[in-house]
């Protein structure tokens, strides 16, 4: 038998194919099961009616507005009307989380007597 780096053992038929006839052997099926797989990725909804299934699923929505880091002494010394200072700058972007998942940045809006925010920019997230 010649060098297992060099060659391998055609499994249908028992004759030695070296590595480059192994390549050129396997290459189609290679092709046909990609073209399997290819095929079994399911299509986006093309509708709402297809996510209704989806809708009544709570998340939790949060706003950042910003963040600060201090010790534990610091946090305890704080009292009514005490000012903690963020790592934002007024007129700056503020982060929203979906499930702890950044998803969009935004605007603080008021809203009668009610804060909001609205979205100004989608965060795509990067697929593992």
């Amino acid at each position: 038998m010649a060098d297992t780096n060099d060659t391998s053992l055609d499994a249908e038929n028992g004759e030695e194919l070296s590595l480059n006839e192994l390549d050129e052997t396997t290459a189609p099926k290679r092709k046909a099961s990609e073209s399997r797989f290819n095929e079994e990725i399911p299509e986006k909804p093309k509708s709402s009616a297809e996510l209704e299934a989806v809708y009544d699923v709570p998340v939790q929505v949060s706003a950042v507005l910003g963040k600060s880091s201090m010790q534990v002494h610091q946090l305890l010394k704080l009292g009514r009307g005490a000012v903690v200072e963020l790592d934002r700058k007024i007129g700056e972007a503020i982060d929203i989380y979906v499930n702890n998942r950044l998803v969009a940045r935004g605007e603080v809006v008021v809203i009668e007597d009610r804060l909001g925010i609205t979205m100004t920019e989608i965060i795509k997230a990067e697929r593992n």
